[in-house]
């Protein structure tokens, strides 16, 4: 059977999937290599970042299985996840995870 995927996770690790295609309100996201199939709760377009988990205020927002920012208010699944409601990481947050990775050598 052709299973068709409209969204895909860059990483196991991520919160997020970044749509395939533009997604319509109320369409269901299939998630490529997941079982796992939520409903879109607002437009999402083409490239765009998805919540595949409820992400509460200050939690990092995890792509390609990395911290690419900080959620500024609780983010539902479903939900498009935008500058609107994440924020970069400020320096310090970026030392602290350098710090965590194995890869740092300081």
């Amino acid at each position: 059977m052709n299973q068709t995927f409209n969204a895909i996770k860059l990483n196991k690790a991520d919160n997020v999937a970044v749509a395939l295609t533009n997604i319509k309100q109320g369409e269901y996201l299939s998630i490529k290599g997941e079982d796992k199939i939520l409903q879109v709760m607002e437009n999402i377009p083409y490239g765009h970042k998805i919540a595949t988990v409820f992400i509460n205020k200050e939690e990092k927002i995890i792509k390609y299985g990395e911290c690419m920012g900080i959620s500024t208010e609780d983010i539902y699944q479903g939900y498009h996840v935008h500058i609107s409601n994440v924020r970069g990481l400020k320096e310090e947050e970026r030392v602290d995870i350098l710090k965590q990775s194995s890869s740092f050598n300081a």
